[in-house]
């Protein structure tokens, strides 16, 4: 069912506590999962994957780097840089726990919120709270462990902690010196620290993940959270032609014909001097675009890490490689589709949003659905008024004879927009025939480049036909003019109806339809 937002929101203004418990019961339905359909990929993962087997393929081992690191490890990298490095990251800060204490006016406070007060009771409370100042208690787990302590339901304790502990709620956050990590070479160090002397060199290893970047704004070139794909080779002959190697190998994977190297004028302070180079890359004819930098580490950065072995990192902005691979001249929309991007539905993707309102569910129901089509099918210019024999046999446990029929003289047995199709054209949603129209503009171009639904009229009234008389045994209907989906037994989802009318699109299926069938139970 859906949600009344508005009522919601009321209740909960009011009683927060009575309104999520009554409210549970609007939630959890029949189920809504079905097997059978291929999810689409994400195209920034799509990238990440091709990067992955591309370091893969040249003999790269994979690692997943830390994405939190000490501020002096950006000191230690860039030594008197590092300030200005530090003004781009993201500091942590953490919730203290407060030292509280359970006096008299704490006990009346229980009391109101309809706690026990007994001694047991507030010694089990104590230990609580004793615990989760120490750390021995998590704090998404405070709730529940102050509900044990005082044998209470959940929202009885939440009340006791918001009421009796007020302090909870007015902490302020404590800054650390820890911060998320703005390049991937500030984890790139400690890992390597970590395996010079484990692991047989050279040393190959790569890592795909976030960087975060204090950005003033985010905009069509820049992002707060962006990916990168890093790489480092450790060994004691690595060299500068080593990056032109393993860059220019990952970009010909991807797809990038045209590459070109420049060395950098200006050098980050954990690179040593004239080592570090841009990589720009393009595709057909566009601009060149920067997609990799590379360099070799200082061995001032390296000997802070006690780093024997000089160390070669390679770093590729997983965005800037999608956007050129797919076209994108905005990363927002490329990363955040569903914020940013312009609501896309191919006319395929439309065609599946048209439903049938009924269908038979039974072997017996289809078969009369399909004698229906073929009964009009076989007779259509028949003269009319006639009907003719559609299905005789057992449908819904009732033996039925079911005819198709047109009682008005002087016509034919169906009207001419009977067979006509379902097409969907830039979304639109058109009724098209078999045959004329052929000086409407709409209509020719959906016959030529539309997506067929494969849905004629006739198809679809015969299902509605079908599914009632196994419900009912007994049915007349007879479809005249056709205006509306819903005259042909078909109905647009909402997705379906919400884009049509927000690319100003429209629903055509207005035509003389008169389909006409009946049945009759028998012995």
């Amino acid at each position: 069912m859906r949600i009344n937002i508005k009522e919601i929101l009321e209740r909960a203004e009011k009683d927060f506590e009575g309104c999520w418990r009554e409210t549970g019961g609007l939630v959890g339905g029949r189920g809504a999962y079905r097997a059978g359909r291929k999810g689409s990929p994400h195209v920034l993962m799509e990238t990440i994957n091709r990067l992955r087997e591309a370091y893969l393929e040249l003999g790269f081992d994979e690692v997943v780097n830390p994405m939190i690191v000490d501020e002096a490890d950006i000191y230690k990298q860039y030594g008197s840089e590092a300030p200005a490095i530090l003004d781009r990251c993201y500091y942590l800060a953490t919730l203290p726990r407060p030292d509280v204490g359970i006096g008299s006016k704490e006990i009346e406070a229980i009391r109101r919120a309809g706690g026990p007060v007994d001694q047991q009771s507030l010694e089990r409370l104590r230990v609580t709270l004793h615990d989760y100042k120490k750390g021995r208690i998590d704090g998404d787990d405070l709730v529940e462990k102050i509900s044990e302590a005082l044998n209470v339901e959940d929202t009885v304790a939440l009340k006791i902690l918001n009421e009796a502990f007020p302090q909870f709620s007015r902490l302020e956050p404590i800054p650390t010196r820890q911060l998320l990590r703005s390049h991937m070479t500030s984890a790139w160090f400690l890992t390597c620290a970590a395996v010079q002397h484990k692991l047989e060199r050279p040393i190959m290893l790569f890592s795909v993940g976030l960087r975060a970047r204090r950005e003033q704004q985010e905009d069509a070139k820049h992002l707060k959270f962006h990916h990168a794909a890093s790489s480092v080779i450790m060994d004691e002959e690595v060299s500068v032609e080593d990056g032109k190697i393993v860059a220019g190998e990952i970009l010909k994977k991807l797809g990038f014909k045209d590459v070109k190297f420049e060395r950098k004028k200006v050098t980050a302070k954990y690179y040593a001097p004239g080592t570090e180079y841009e990589v720009f890359a393009r595709l057909g004819g566009s601009d060149w675009f920067e997609v990799v930098d590379f360099g070799l580490y200082s061995p001032i950065a390296l000997a802070r890490y006690g780093i024997e072995f000089p160390v070669l990192n390679i770093g590729i902005g997983v965005e800037r490689v999608a956007a050129l691979l797919f076209g994108y001249t905005d990363v927002r929309e490329l990363s955040y589709p569903q914020f940013y991007g312009e609501w896309v539905l191919s006319d395929a993707a439309l065609a599946k949003q048209i439903k049938f309102l009924e269908e038979p569910t039974t072997d017996e129901g289809r078969a009369l659905e399909k004698a229906i089509v073929r009964a009009i099918e076989e007779n259509r210019d028949a003269n009319s008024p006639c009907e003719f024999l559609a299905y005789e046999g057992t449908v819904g446990g009732r033996r039925v004879v079911v005819k198709v029929f047109e009682p008005d003289p002087n016509v034919k047995l169906v009207g001419p927009a009977a067979f006509n199709e379902v097409v969907v054209y830039n979304a639109n949603i058109l009724g098209v025939p078999e045959k004329g129209m052929e000086k409407v503009k709409i209509v020719e171009e959906a016959k030529e480049k539309g997506v067929r639904t494969g849905i004629r009229y006739v198809d679809a009234i015969a299902k509605a036909a079908a599914a009632r008389v196994e419900r009912e045994g007994e049915v007349e209907m007879r479809v005249r003019m056709a205006k509306l989906l819903s005259d042909i037994n078909l109905r647009l989802t909402d997705v379906g109806m919400r884009y049509i009318t927000s690319k100003g699109g429209k629903i055509d299926v207005r035509g003389p339809v008169f389909v006409g069938v009946y049945s009759k139970v028998v012995p």
